[in-house]
């Protein structure tokens, strides 16, 4: 891999993995907050599931679609002003729902609207901060792998503790106040970005590139830009193929995060408290894996690694809600679940950036993540619906023989091989050859 920014000036510098590690921590952990309390406040308001699913759907549409054409933007200004800048966008609006709800100014579609800002503003700020990993990591001289396992470790991190905070802010305090944590949070978070950062990191392409990949390509206007990340995307079979199995996954789980699990809360009397318990059992869960996948990701077999832990971190949750078992039962099927989820982050984003040349970064990564993203604004709706029709039981038994059938079909695809073919490569300087392509598919099938 080339130096970073630090790093070409002659020395090692961690201070800007610190800061993007930082920055996804108090935004991540905010967000984490406001998947609590957003849920329950539109359940404490209304009664309704449907309702609720409706508001998971205004926030994750938006979220995805926006994210979507974000990547040229991102690749032009450059990731570190639309990091602080959308994470600033995202804490007013979240800001303004306290107040405008206590002083009778917010129905429900007009809390629907501001949900609708939160969710456009935070797919930029994400895509944003996932982008300047590699570049972090370079300017720390940090092996790529573990640079994107530490950004795991904090992504989980901020599951577990989040999910926690916000469980008991919402028990003692309401879930007003949840969401003005997680305004604080994306103020912190856009804070960190602009300052902490050094300003020559995060450059967009406009500026002369240190590494001269996007040389001749100055010129290109917006939709050319987009184009050529979804060519290499349509280009790249095991990419492909990661991208639409996870945006199955992601589908059920924001099914099962938004509407299943705040339901099975209500009806079993937990309560919020019993959200928080097991997200942040989870999470906390989750942290381990991700370390442990952090410092011997390295040399672990990714296929073997990669399907094991999606086994045991999908369906099983889904089975322990619907049979009615203790609550000491859920915990365990929790815990073994995060750590199989937190092996997965590591995994993912090396074999990403080793197969994405570096100019294209922002926008090969806008659309796979929008493809993967792409049925979670309708896994809360898809949950509140089914419920209504056949209640909350016989939908869990059928989201977690759906997530069963999806990680483990999708493993038997010949594609699936090719996930250690790169290990320990930089990003390449320009996508691979046409031939090359041509020979991925024909050894496809």
């Amino acid at each position: 891999m080339s130096t970073g920014p630090s790093a070409a000036a002659g020395g090692r510098s961690l201070r800007p993995l610190a800061g993007v590690l930082a920055a996804i921590a108090v935004s991540s952990t905010g967000t984490r907050v406001s998947a609590v309390a957003l849920p329950w406040f539109v359940l404490s308001t209304t009664g309704s599931a449907t309702l609720t699913g409706v508001v998971a759907f205004c926030e994750m549409t938006p979220y995805v679609l926006v994210k979507a054409f974000t990547g040229p933007l991102v690749d032009r200004v450059g990731p570190r002003t639309v990091s602080w800048t959308a994470d600033l966008v995202s804490s007013c609006a979240a800001g303004a729902v306290p107040p405008l709800y206590v002083t009778h100014l917010l129905p429900f579609w007009p809390l629907s609207c501001l949900v609708v800002l939160i969710g456009a503003a935070r797919g930029p700020g994400d895509l944003a901060k996932e982008v300047m990993v590699p570049e972090a990591a370079e300017a720390g001289r940090v092996p790529l792998e573990r640079a994107t396992g530490l950004a795991g470790v904090t992504e989980r991190l901020a599951s577990g503790v989040g999910p926690a905070v916000g469980g008991a802010l919402v028990a003692l305090l309401g879930p007003l106040t949840g969401l003005a944590v997680n305004a604080a949070c994306f103020a912190a978070g856009s804070l960190i970005i602009a300052l902490a950062l050094p300003r020559g990191m995060g450059r967009g392409a406009a500026r002369p590139d240190r590494d001269g990949d996007d040389a001749g390509h100055q010129g290109e206007g917006y939709w050319r830009r987009l184009g050529e990340g979804l060519v290499f995307l349509r280009g790249e079979p095991l990419m492909l193929s990661l991208v639409i199995m996870i945006g199955l996954t992601n589908l059920l789980d924001a099914a099962f995060l938004s509407v299943l699990v705040p339901v099975w809360a209500r009806t079993s009397g937990g309560g919020p408290a019993a959200i928080g318990l097991t997200e942040g059992v989870w999470g906390a869960a989750a942290v381990g894996g991700s370390l442990v996948a952090a410092v011997v990701a390295h040399r672990m077999r990714r296929r073997a690694v990669f399907f094991a832990g999606f086994l045991i971190a999908g369906s099983p949750r889904f089975f322990v809600l619907a049979l009615g078992v203790p609550m000491w039962v859920v915990l365990a099927a929790f815990a073994a679940g995060g750590i199989g989820a937190g092996l997965l982050n590591p995994i993912l984003g090396a074999i990403t950036f080793e197969r994405v040349p570096r100019r294209l970064w922002g926008r090969v990564h806008a659309l796979g993540d929008s493809v993967a993203w792409a049925g979670v604004p309708f896994g809360g709706l898809l949950a509140g619906a089914l419920i209504a029709a056949f209640g909350l039981a016989p939908v869990l038994v059928a989201g977690g023989a759906a997530y069963f059938l999806t990680t483990n079909l999708a493993g038997l695809r010949p594609e699936w091989r090719e996930m250690d073919r790169l290990r320990g490569h930089g990003a390449p300087a320009e996508p691979p050859r046409r031939q090359d392509h041509e020979d991925t598919h024909r050894a496809a099938h």
